[in-house]
C-alpha cells in the first residue's frame, strides 16, 4: 500500500469519495439529472464514513453549487460543467486539470472511484505522486473484461487500465468479478459487500403497484422486456421510474410512447432518489431485465424492504441459491414467475422476509466501514 496514512490509525482518518455524476444524489433539488447506482451507493457509503467519525468528502461535476459545500458533513468539491471546454482540448483542460485539482483540495488519505473511464487513470496517479491510498471499486462485470468496459474510445480505456493495474486496492462485488479480474489482467481483488439505506420501520405504504422496474435507459438494460411482460401480464399493474442517460435519449422516447399505449403501465421518469423508496414501499416484487450488471443498488433497496426480485442477472447466484426470488432464462419464463409470486402473496411475503434479514445482517453501513477498514490493515 503506498499510503502513509491510513484507516488504521486510532483516529478516524480522511476519505474522498470520487463520483463526478454524484451530486443529485446529495442534493435532491436537482433530482431530473442522471443518477445511476454507483453514485448511489458512493453517497450511502460517504455518509457510513462520515457517521462513523471520517472526515469524508466527495468530488463531482459542476451543478451550479459553490464549492466546498457542506450537506450531511460531507464536503463537496466540484470540478468542471459537462459541457465546458472545446472539443479534443477540454480533455485536458477543463477536465484532467480541474478533477486535479479538486483531488488537491481534498487532500484525503485514502481516494475511492468507481467505474471504468478516464476518471480511474486520473485518481491512481494522483495518488501515486502524493503517495495516498487509492482504492477502485468494481461497478460491472464488464469492468474486468478488456474492450468489453462502456467505455467508448481507446484511449479512455487504455487510461482506465493504467489505473486499474495500479489501485492499491480493487474491491469487487463478485466472485465472478474476482475471478475476471485474475483471468484477465492477472489482478486479486477482494469481495466486499455494498451499503444498504435501512428504512424507518414505521413507515409503510399500502400495495398499490404489483411489479417495479428502476432503472437508466439504455439498451442493455433492456426497458422493452417490460413492455413485453406487461402485455402478456394485462392484470398486472407495472410501474417504471427512470431517465434516459446522455446518447441514449432516443430510446428513452421510444419506451415513454409505446407505455403510453398500455393501460398497466405508469411511466414515471426520472424520479429523485429520495423519492425512488416511496415506490419500493408501494410495490409487491421488483423487477431487473439488465443481463450486465454489477450488483444492482436496487435488489438492496428491493430486500430491505422485504420485496422477491426477479431478474436475468443473479450476482453469484444469490438470488437462487438463496431464494430471494425468481431467475427466469427468457421473457415467457419471466411472465411465468411474476404471475407465480403475484397469486401467492403468503410465499412471495416468505421470500421478502428472508430476504430482508440477510441484507440487515450483511450490508448494514457499520459492518461495511469495518470491512473496509480491514482492508488497508
Amino acid at each position: 500500500m503506498s499510503a502513509q496514512r491510513n484507516l488504521t490509525s486510532q483516529r478516524p482518518g480522511k476519505i474522498c469519495f470520487v463520483g463526478l455524476d454524484n451530486y443529485p444524489v446529495m442534493n435532491p433539488s436537482m433530482g431530473s439529472e442522471y443518477i445511476g447506482g454507483e453514485s448511489i451507493q458512493q453517497t450511502l457509503l460517504a455518509r457510513a464514513f462520515s457517521e462513523a467519525g471520517y472526515e469524508t468528502s466527495m468530488i463531482v461535476k459542476d451543478f451550479g453549487q459553490p464549492d466546498g459545500e457542506l450537506i450531511d458533513g460531507i464536503r463537496i468539491w466540484k470540478t468542471y460543467r459537462q459541457k465546458a471546454g472545446l472539443p479534443v482540448v477540454r480533455f485536458i483542460h477543463p477536465r484532467f486539470t480541474q478533477v486535479w485539482s479538486a483531488l488537491k483540495r481534498a487532500d484525503a488519505d485514502i481516494y475511492y472511484q468507481s467505474c471504468a473511464g478516464v476518471l480511474t487513470g486520473f485518481v491512481s496517479r494522483f495518488c501515486r505522486r502524493h503517495r495516498r491510498t487509492f482504492i477502485y471499486r468494481v461497478a460491472s462485470d464488464s469492468d474486468c473484461v478488456p474492450n468489453e468496459q462502456l467505455v467508448h474510445l481507446w484511449r479512455d480505456r487504455k487510461i482506465y487500465e493504467y489505473g486499474l493495474r495500479r489501485a492499491d486496492i480493487i474491491s469487487s462485488q463478485s466472485d465472478t468479478q474476482i475471478d475476471l479480474l485474475r483471468q484477465h489482467y492477472g489482478l486479486d481483488s477482494i469481495k466486499t459487500n455494498m451499503v444498504v439505506e435501512v428504512p424507518d420501520p414505521s413507515v409503510q405504504q399500502a400495495k398499490s403497484i404489483d411489479v417495479l422496474w428502476v432503472n437508466n435507459f439504455r439498451g442493455l438494460k433492456q426497458p422493452q422486456v417490460v413492455l413485453e411482460l406487461a402485455r402478456q401480464l394485462p392484470g398486472a399493474r407495472f410501474t417504471m421510474v427512470g431517465g434516459p442517460m446522455l446518447g441514449h435519449e432516443a430510446l428513452y422516447e421510444d419506451i415513454r410512447n409505446q407505455a403510453s399505449a398500455l393501460a398497466n403501465v405508469d411511466f414515471m421518469g426520472p424520479v429523485p432518489y429520495q423519492e425512488v423508496n416511496d415506490f419500493f414501499l408501494r410495490s409487491r416484487l421488483f423487477l431487473n431485465t439488465s443481463t450486465i450488471e454489477g450488483f444492482p443498488n436496487s435488489f438492496l433497496q428491493a430486500w430491505i424492504r422485504k420485496l422477491p426480485v426477479v431478474s436475468f442477472f443473479d450476482p453469484d447466484g444469490l438470488i437462487a441459491g438463496k431464494g430471494f426470488g425468481r431467475v427466469p432464462v427468457d421473457t415467457n419464463d419471466m411472465a411465468i414467475a411474476i404471475g407465480e409470486l403475484l397469486e401467492d402473496q403468503d410465499f412471495a411475503e416468505a421470500i421478502g422476509l428472508r430476504a430482508h434479514e440477510y441484507v440487515v445482517r450483511f450490508y448494514s453501513p457499520k459492518s461495511i466501514v469495518a470491512e473496509y477498514e480491514r482492508l488497508v490493515q
